[in-house]
């Protein structure tokens, strides 16, 4: 197993987290695609919309006798072919959502870990415990963590506290999720991740839990050797 140092908000090491191989592994790179496709599809609002015959305005009667005109038969001017008319297969309200199995999910986060670990884009700090609301001190402490671009800050789901929700907020590039509401799509989108330790050993544990049995077995062999 491999180990990070963890921080603290002024950029001191403070100890290390061993990180489980069978989560902190391979990156498959076609399952980052298909977990980073079904989410943006999912956030897709689907509001389009066009008129049909029944929708546009216009009467419903018909114009003109159906025989005897020597013109062609046609019964109301909503009809497609008029201009002004209704729209034929246009595009309806729709949700672009669909069912995306939730192991393929689990082993797309592995994976998106597993990168930003390789990347040396991942750090521990041991909380986020801040002294007062202020965003410039917490963009102080990102900065002391070699944060400089866009961020993901991870923090225990029950840890969340006001002052880091206020003090984070006002950030650019810089988004504050719990440990249960990251997604491989968050990690891909920001250069870094921050995590406090009990988010990152919290999402670890589960991960090791949902890992494959071929994983796990390969880890134990690698403990008794």
């Amino acid at each position: 197993m491999a180990n990070i140092d963890v921080l603290n908000l002024s950029g001191g090491k403070v100890g290390t987290f061993e990180l489980a191989d069978e989560v902190f592994g391979a990156v498959n790179e076609d399952l980052l695609y298909e977990a980073v496709t079904h989410y943006r599809a999912a956030q897709r609002q689907g509001t389009h919309a066009t008129k049909n015959r029944k929708l546009v305005s216009g009467a419903g009667k018909k114009l003109w006798k159906q025989k005897g005109t020597g013109r062609a038969r046609v019964g109301s001017i909503r009809s497609p072919l008029w201009r002004h008319g209704g729209t034929v297969h246009g595009p309806q309200p729709r949700s672009y959502d669909y069912q995306f199995p939730r192991k393929k999910l689990l082993g797309a986060l592995r994976s998106a870990l597993a990168a930003k670990a390789a990347d040396g884009k991942l750090t521990v700090v041991e909380d986020f415990n801040l002294p007062e609301i202020k965003t410039a001190n917490f963009r102080k402490a990102l900065n002391a963590l070699k944060v400089a671009r866009t961020a993901l800050i991870v923090e225990s789901a029950n840890a969340p506290s006001e002052k880091l929700y206020m003090s984070a907020r006002n950030l650019k590039d810089v988004e504050l999720v719990s440990g249960t509401e990251v997604h491989p799509y968050h990690l891909l989108r920001y250069e870094h991740a921050v995590f406090s330790r009990e988010a990152i050993q919290k999402l670890q544990d589960t991960l090791k839990k949902t890992a494959s049995r071929r994983a796990r077995a390969g880890e134990t062999s690698e403990a008794a050797q």
